[in-house]
């Protein structure tokens, strides 16, 4: 019976209960050692009941480096269900859990894969996992769990997580957390355990209300008095106590619990065999199997509480436990290298370096198979066990690697910086200096990044290794506005190649050269169709906002299917901002915000913190144009600091579109102020115009359009000298300069928001000379569109012109699109499904399960009035490419798709799109 635990078992149920009917979920239990979470997974298991798969793990210390041992153990009964999942998929998982599978790709794929293979399990019947001590499970196996709980959906299945305070993060998960018991729940149990009253009182201050310690202490009230001045917490002397009745054991069978603690897994016959090396066997398991302290299953022992497995394994002298550990090693040698490796390890009592290459073994199957965060722990261990200094930093190097792939940017730049002061060769300092500096720009230090990274390629100048170094520094510079180190970089890398150029060009737009820079960026663009290079690809993403939408767009859209189609997720959220911005532009804000929406999803669950909020500054100017003023300030709130510009030029916008232009010009001199050339800064620059105008200062407003239009020049953008020849129409007040504006409009890349506004104010300027037929024309065309956008305070101003000629509008509700009433996912969905896409592949893209997707469909056909799938494609229209159109070649992403995300692929993820 569980007490005190009424909300929690509610929980329990009421998750189970949906997961029976098709609505998956988890819950995460967390709490102190002995406080009753082991209790609650029990509870879930026993309520689950018949028609059930019950799947459980738990989480041991001496394995959290362990690449995936959560995972296989959690999934061992399933496993041979691998084979249902998509090709990429299990390769992933295969290679995870060491069944085969020769490419693991993408760390998040397995997380994918289990996603996948759980929804494929529970076709036959709902499915509970159930994950104790997760704070002690290994890193890769937690970030595929955590994964795959946050798409459950429309899945029959439920994970339930168990964790004491602090050590396991699992953000976006519903969380419960347990607390001691008191007053009538506390004698309740008292009464359960048989506790006499009149040693009630000392076990209630011994055991301070921790369910475990109340059933230890109940057993010991015949003898000395429990409570005292003791410092130890309740689980600390619970830990006492099962240590004490390790002790008392015969010495045989302790010898053989404690080898058990020391083994881990649990596994029989490799318990049994390491025992026969210090005289004991399985017949003496039965006095602690009687006692309640293991359970002998006929492949397996378990301990009966985590706390007592840690007892056994702290009551094992250092003698004793290097003797066991070594005896370990030998008897898993031919089964499990990797257990071998820890073992050895274990039993090292300094400098070892066949221990330490034992482990640098370990570490490199690790990453193969897609774990690096256990890699990188592994690789330092491995370090500090090498008796030579060439193989310390050699190791050190390769743990800050796999650090970095891992996510883990200050891990790798600790990593790197214990290397870097081992080592006096300038190959190896400027390899580690590239490493840290991936730390000191998610640490908000870009400028201090660029200059490591130049002071170090300079002395390596001309290596395959310089040349990385120096294109991140580039990407740092432009980021930071710093035109000094982006023109070192540039000479550094000495022009050979498109990409070296495109850094000279980036030097030259930062120093408002746009004539001498945009050419040598759009020479990168081009030089793609060539070369098929991916630095060439990284850096003409990275520079898309600088670059006309038709030189961009196929190149990301293609980058973006091959990520989906190989499951390479970690790099969608920044080719997805990308691609996010272009529709922007191009007016489509609903399918803007479900890019950004699931942009969001994976940059949350790979770690990419900046990333969200740049995608926040995203749909802040979506938000900007439709008026919410509200929800622009939150969107951009927090972040100002880091990423001024963004933040700056969407509340310039709101100000501009509400009639506030003092405010809106005293934005935009603020964010020029604080330097740096960013796209949103240039493309900024025809609002200050306006601003300007309507504040009566022709000075300011013939500035920021010379700004614009040599901007405008430069790129050969249609769209860009169409808003340049309406800047200059304000400010000479010369209609033909309108006239030609609202051609190039007509033609060029798709702005209707940019199209709207030169219609508008044409058509203010036509109505204030009493033209009012030709001004309604204009003023109909901008509100049509500002409506279509809804654009409302644009709109509302173009309907309060149109008044002013005489006309009567309609009222500002009209015209409501009906994906309006789509979720971002539901949209996703619909438009893949619209184009034939089958709910499989649609699962497969966007990294649900093939059920979530069936649920989103059924959700959307009410709101659009449609019973089928055969009935959306006639009912949507879509803007821009077949978002299900496949790759032109796989030869560039595939050489994309091979370059570290540990590299400046990285670098360009949080700077590239600005």
């Amino acid at each position: 019976m569980l007490v005190g635990r009424t909300t929690e078992q509610t929980e329990l149920r009421r998750l189970l209960e949906a997961a029976g009917s098709g609505r998956g979920g988890a819950l995460v239990l967390r709490g102190e050692a002995g406080i009753g979470k082991s209790a609650l997974l029990s509870y879930a298991q026993e309520t689950a009941g018949e028609g059930w798969t019950v799947l459980r793990a738990t989480g041991f210390e001496e394995e959290s480096d362990l690449a995936f041992a959560g995972l296989l153990q959690l999934l061992r009964p399933v496993v041979d269900r691998v084979d249902a999942l998509p090709e990429p998929q299990s390769d992933a998982l295969c290679a995870a859990v060491g069944t085969g599978g020769a490419r693991p790709g993408d760390r998040f794929l397995t997380g994918l894969a289990v996603l996948s293979l759980l929804a494929e399990v529970a076709e036959d019947g709902p499915v509970l996992a159930v994950l104790d001590d997760a704070q002690w499970l290994d890193e890769p196996s937690v970030e595929a769990l955590l994964f795959a709980a946050r798409r459950l959906v429309a899945e029959r299945v439920a994970l339930v997580f168990a964790a004491r305070d602090g050590g396991f993060r699992a953000a976006g998960l519903p969380e419960l957390e347990l607390g001691r018991l008191a007053g009538d729940d506390a004698r309740l149990l008292l009464d359960e355990l048989g506790v006499p009253a009149s040693a009630r009182e000392r076990v209630l201050a011994s055991a301070e209300g921790n369910p475990l310690a109340m059933a230890e202490f109940a057993d010991s009230v015949g003898g000395a008095p429990l409570a005292g001045a003791s410092p130890l917490t309740a689980p600390d002397r619970v830990l006492a106590a099962y240590r004490a009745k390790v002790m008392a054991l015969p010495e045989r069978s302790r010898l053989i619990v404690q080898l058990a603690a020391a083994e881990s897994r649990g596994i029989l016959d490799l318990l049994l065999a390491a025992a026969a090396h210090f005289g004991a066997g399985l017949e003496d398991l039965a006095e602690p199997e009687a006692q309640g302290l293991v359970t002998v299953h006929p492949d397996r022992i378990t301990f009966s509480h985590p706390l007592m497995r840690a007892a056994a394994y702290a009551s094992v002298p250092a003698a004793r436990r290097v003797a066991m550990h070594r005896v370990l090693a030998d008897v898993s040698a031919d089964g499990s290298p990797d257990c071998t490796a820890m073992h050895r390890a274990a039993a090292a009592m300094g400098p070892d370096e066949p221990a330490a290459a034992a482990l640098e073994g370990y570490a490199e199957r690790a990453s193969a198979r897609g774990g690096p965060a256990s890699a990188a722990g592994v690789y330092a261990q491995a370090a500090r066990l090498s008796p030579e200094p060439a193989d310390r930093v050699r190791r050190l190097t390769a743990g800050a690697w796999a650090a970095q792939q891992a996510g883990h940017a200050e891990q790798a730049a600790q990593l790197a910086d214990e290397a870097y002061g081992q080592t006096a060769d300038p190959e190896r300092r400027a390899e580690l200096a590239y490493i840290s500096s991936f730390w000191l720009f998610e640490d908000d230090r870009p400028a201090e990044a660029a200059r490591l990274l130049t002071d170090h390629a300079r002395p390596v100048n001309g290596s395959r290794r310089s040349a990385s170094m120096l294109q991140t520094a580039a990407t740092y510079a432009w980021f930071t506005g710093d035109e000094a180190a982006l023109r070192l970089a540039g000479e550094l890398l000495g022009g050979r190649t498109a990409v070296d150029r495109s850094v000279r060009g980036l030097a030259a737009v930062q120093a408002g050269d746009y004539a001498r820079g945009l050419p040598l960026l759009t020479e990168l663009a081009g030089s793609l169709a060539d070369s098929g290079d991916a630095s060439a690809a990284m850096q003409t993403v990275s520079v898309a906002s600088l670059l006309p939408d038709d030189t961009v767009l196929p190149l990301v859209r293609e980058l973006i299917q091959e990520s989906r189609r190989r499951g390479w997720i970690g790099r969608l959220p920044y080719l997805l901002h990308v691609l996010a911005r272009v529709q922007i532009y191009a007016g489509e804000h609903r399918d803007a915000e479900a890019t950004v929406a699931e942009a969001a999803t994976i940059a949350r669950d790979t770690g990419l913190r900046k990333r969200i909020e740049r995608l926040d500054h995203l749909v802040a100017r979506i938000a900007a144009v439709e008026g919410d003023e509200e929800r622009v300030r939150r969107l951009v709130s927090g972040s100002m600091a880091a990423d001024g510009n963004y933040g700056l030029t969407a509340l310039a916008l709101l100000d501009l579109g509400l009639g506030r232009y003092e405010a809106a010009a005293a934005r935009l001199a603020a964010a020029r102020e604080e330097g740096g050339v960013s796209a949103a800064l240039i493309f900024a620059a025809a609002d200050e115009v306006e601003a300007a105008y309507r504040l009566g200062d022709p000075a300011r407003a013939s500035a920021a359009a010379r700004r614009f239009e040599a901007w405008a020049d430069a790129s050969g953008q249609t769209w860009a000298r169409a808003v340049a020849l309406r800047d200059r129409a304000l400010l000479t007040g010369e209609a033909e300069h309108f006239e030609a504006a609202l051609e190039l409009h007509a033609k060029g890349e798709r702005r209707p928001f940019e199209w709207a506004r030169t219609a508008l104010l044409y058509g203010e300027q036509l109505r204030r000379a009493r033209l009012r037929t030709r001004a309604r024309e204009q003023l109909r065309t901008a509100l049509d569109l500002f409506t279509e956008l809804g654009a409302a305070p644009w709109a509302d101003r173009a309907r309060t012109e149109l008044g002013a000629t005489g006309e009567v509008t309609a009222p500002a509700s009209a015209g409501a699109s009906p994906l309006a009433a789509l979720t971002p996912q539901e949209l996703q969905v619909v438009r893949l499904a619209a184009v034939g896409t089958s709910s499989r592949d649609i699962a497969s893209q966007l990294f649900l399960s093939p059920r979530t997707v069936e649920y989103h469909l059924y959700k959307a056909y009410p709101k659009l009035g449609v019973n089928s799938r055969r009935e959306l494609a006639g009912l949507l229209h879509f803007p821009g490419d077949d978002p299900r159109t496949p790759s032109r070649t796989d030869g560039l992403a595939g050489v994309v798709g091979a370059t570290s995300l540990g590299g400046p692929e990285r670098a360009a993820s949080y700077t590239g799109a600005r």
